[in-house]
């Protein structure tokens, strides 16, 4: 009897090391792969110099979908383009803005995306500030004065240097007066608007009502040359977002009585209502086929540049992960799903319509890794709430070679996140859905949502250590022989409110979008 118990033991002991060498034989597969073989730079051209940026209901869209597909085909990956809803269709042309008066300039802007056409003559007119009035009243007696001008409704920015420019050369006293000279110019615009008797997102309608022949904005974002670049509010005049140096020249034009004129090209098309689409790759599950891990990261983008680093570097991460998972580990354990999401920009539509579309997916999510906050390499990974996050967590990363895992900071169990990004779309409907938080690399003054998100800001040594990390845990969690507990962490009182938080609850997506 000891000797049979001691022979099991032994094997025991043989397969547990043989496990652990099948481990460390498949890190080093896979750092040998992205390392040596890497997609990358192939999948960053393809994505961002080719097709181009992502806005959901552009034609641009729909091509990166099929791009997706096509890639994925290329690998012997499965993939598909599954429609979940109906957006605006709209499609980017030239944009092209002159000043013509008093001398001649050539502008730095674009139209906003959804924008109507000026049509390929354009439009040419005088410039004017929105009108200052005491209150509403008043200013509804003033809107006949825009007839025929754009209107400029963004604040004259006191400087176009980024705090930390004056926090290195100003003086003390230079930079303290600078910094309250914004914060009054900030106050007396947001008063000026306010007096209007609109919001934001309601003056440009009015002034279109009121005959202004477009509106110009200035959406600086607080680094040299970016700006922040969203979505039109008119429906039949053109929005034009100008760069901070040459919105400050119309500025000061028409504040001294120059009479700034301009001539804008800003041609477009209204594609009326068209389909959108999640894509979705696929790698089955040979033992447990019927439980999943998911790769995720959002496809769209905004268009003022080309979504490098919001999303297309989170993007390539799952990609590179699923391709080097084809290679290396064809068969899982485990089902292997890359989703990739469309109109995450717009309120996490697209995962949350796979949430709701998919309920017996969603219910068997062994662990989901999402990507989106731009270049850099992880940095921070939470619990979400998830009372035993620590177990699985801890032990996926435990073969992740130490130079990419000493960086890492870990919260557990965390709290669950109600928005912002795609995985919280699963968090909210109890599956454990994880955010791979990246480094900054000034990702919110420069890229995020800015014309400067472009390829030339990719760090690829970053997004190289994300993939290594992201397909490592991918393979560790695919072998677990132990499914993810779902049991909730009891959560701590918020401190803004006093009262105990919450679970977040699951909300279905925007399925017919921007056609109000």
């Amino acid at each position: 009897m000891k000797k049979n118990l001691r022979s099991l033991f032994s094997l025991f002991l043989v397969a547990g090391a043989l496990q652990v060498q099948a481990q460390e034989e498949m890190v080093d597969e896979i750092v040998k792969e992205a390392n040596e073989n890497s997609k990358l730079e192939e999948l960053a051209h393809e994505m961002v110099d080719v097709v181009g940026p992502r806005l959901v209901g552009t034609p641009q869209m729909k091509n990166a979908h099929d791009w997706a597909v096509k890639k994925y085909d290329s690998w012997g990956i499965s993939a598909e383009n599954q429609e979940y809803g109906t957006w605006r269709g709209w499609e980017r042309g030239i944009t092209h803005i002159d000043l013509v008066e008093p001398r001649v300039r050539t502008l730095s802007g674009r139209q906003l995306a959804w924008s109507p056409s000026t049509g390929k003559k354009g439009v040419t007119a005088e410039v004017v500030i929105l009108p200052e009035a005491a209150d509403s009243t008043a200013f509804a007696e003033m809107l006949s004065s825009v007839k025929g001008k754009f209107v400029m409704i963004s604040v004259n920015e006191p400087t176009g240097r980024p705090p930390y420019n004056w926090e290195e050369w100003a003086t003390e006293k230079s930079w303290k007066k600078m910094q309250e000279s914004i914060k009054e110019t900030d106050s007396l615009w947001r008063n000026r608007i306010q007096n209007t008797g609109y919001g934001y997102r309601e003056l440009p309608k009015a002034l279109e009502e009121a005959g202004a022949a477009g509106i110009v904005t200035s959406n600086w974002s607080h680094g040299f040359g970016a700006n922040k670049v969203f979505g039109a509010y008119t429906d039949d005049i053109p929005t034009i977002d100008l760069a901070l140096e040459d919105y400050g020249l119309l500025y000061r034009l028409a504040e001294n009585n120059n009479a700034p004129k301009i001539k804008v090209v800003a041609q477009s098309k209204d594609l009326g209502e068209v389909p959108t689409f999640n894509t979705i790759a696929r790698i089955e599950g040979s033992e447990k086929p019927e439980e999943y891990v998911i790769l995720s990261a959002h496809f769209d983008s905004w268009d003022g540049g080309t979504g490098a680093t919001d999303n297309a570097t989170g993007t390539m991460v799952m990609m590179e992960t699923m391709r080097i998972l084809k290679k290396l580990y064809p068969n899982p354990k485990r089902t292997i799903i890359a989703g990739h999401w469309g109109s995450e920009e717009q309120g996490l539509n697209g995962s949350r319509a796979f949430v709701k579309d998919n309920p017996e997916i969603v219910a068997n999510v062994q662990a989901l890794f999402n990507q989106d906050n731009g270049t850099g390499r992880v940095k921070n990974i939470s619990g979400q709430g998830f009372l035993h996050a620590y177990d699985y967590i801890g032990s996926w990363l435990e073969p992740v070679p130490q130079e990419i895992k000493s960086e890492i900071e870990t919260s557990f169990p965390g709290t669950p996140s109600s928005g912002g990004t795609d995985h919280a779309s699963f968090v909210a409907a109890g599956a454990p859905a994880f955010m791979l938080r990246s480094l900054n690399w000034s990702y919110w003054d420069y890229t995020w949502h800015t014309n400067l998100d472009t390829y030339d800001k990719i760090v690829f040594d970053d997004v190289r250590s994300n993939v290594i990390l992201t397909a490592i845990m991918t393979y560790m969690a695919s072998e677990d022989p132990e499914t993810t507990s779902r049991e909730r962490a009891v959560l701590p009182i918020n401190r803004r409110t006093g009262e105990q938080m919450t679970w977040p609850e699951p909300r279905d997506a925007e399925r017919k979008g921007g056609l109000d």
